[in-house]
């Protein structure tokens, strides 16, 4: 079975000038994701989707492809991922021939997410007979629904309308999107359907700790702290 990496990796970005290649702990972050990817037992083949020179320049130094420069018109900050994938599989299958079975997305901004971590939901995939796997992160008991009051005219009220669920074990369990650090879906699927989201969709479910999405210069202050606990004997 083929199993694409794809690493998205644009060059422009507005929260952190330069982010996907600014330094964390001494690496660049789309470092974190390439060795990641390349440690993979799933994945048979990774490459990097850009429109940056730089950016591309890195990604062969760590390992992996970067068989195309990505058009400026899919680079933009509202570019649909999917439109991204779609552009990557099509150069592939004109240019090369290649065909993909399945497609793992791995966003650089996930530094955290691990070897282990692709290769759980590739095997989800499998197991479940998902369209896509997504890894998702649990929402704190204290931030659903069922635990935020809004004010109005002055006063507190439930915002779920009806008396508040104060007990933890009486709240349902909500999952959010880790960025998502891992997206894995099916490329007949993704040839087909308007999102990754349109068919069955399974949740992988990864810590808080592995789950963070670099956005501001604080979640880059987190994650160092967070990879020099890793590396502690």
């Amino acid at each position: 079975m083929n199993i694409l990496g794809l690493i998205p990796a644009r060059g422009g970005s507005r929260s952190i000038p330069g982010k996907n290649l600014v330094l964390l702990a001494g690496k660049p972050l789309l470092a974190y994701t390439c060795d990641a990817a390349l440690q993979s037992k799933r994945l048979t083949r990774t490459i990097v989707s850009t429109d940056d020179e730089e950016i591309a320049g890195v990604g062969k130094a760590c390992g992996v492809e970067v068989p195309f420069s990505r058009p400026a018109d899919l680079a933009r900050d509202d570019t649909p991922m999917v439109e991204v994938v779609r552009h990557a599989v099509g150069w592939l299958m004109e240019h090369e021939g290649y065909v993909a079975d399945l497609i793992a997305v791995l966003q650089p901004t996930s530094p955290l997410r691990r070897a282990e971590h692709i290769d759980t939901a590739v095997a989800l995939l499998e197991r479940s007979g998902a369209d896509t796997v997504v890894s998702v992160v649990e929402v704190p008991h204290n931030m659903i629904p069922e635990s935020l009051m809004v004010e109005r005219k002055g006063w507190l009220q439930p915002l779920a309308g009806g008396a508040p669920l104060l007990r933890r074990q009486d709240k349902p369990r909500y999952l959010a999107r880790n960025g998502p650090a891992v997206l894995v879906t099916r490329t007949d699927f993704m040839r087909r359907c308007p999102d990754f989201y349109a068919g069955r969709v399974a949740g992988f479910c990864m810590n808080a700790a592995d789950s963070l999405d670099i956005d501001t210069e604080a979640d880059l202050r987190e994650a160092e702290r967070l990879l020099s606990g890793r590396l502690l004997p």
